[in-house]
């Protein structure tokens, strides 16, 4: 879940953020609604590449702290500052 939640954002761009669903899909076998098994799997996966430095999980825009986050989610690329 962890290398599909890095690897989509990287193949749709610089700025590109993902739902929590998208990387469900990705790892999900089969063309049924199974992927929905998978949305909390992928929620704590963010979670975990938060706390890494890897990605930030996003509301209406703006970087939340993953256990203020409430509802609908957006996850991207963590911006380095250079």
């Amino acid at each position: 879940m962890e290398r599909a939640i890095l690897e989509l954002p990287e193949r749709r761009g610089p700025t590109a953020t993902i739902c929590p669903s998208d990387a469900a899909r990705a790892v999900q076998k089969g063309g049924d609604d199974g992927w929905r098994a998978l949305m909390e799997p992928a929620r704590r996966a963010a979670r975990r590449l938060v706390a890494a430095g890897e990605v930030e999980i996003t509301q209406a825009g703006r970087p939340v702290e993953p256990a203020a986050a409430r509802g609908p989610i957006r996850i991207r690329r963590r911006r380095r500052i250079r």
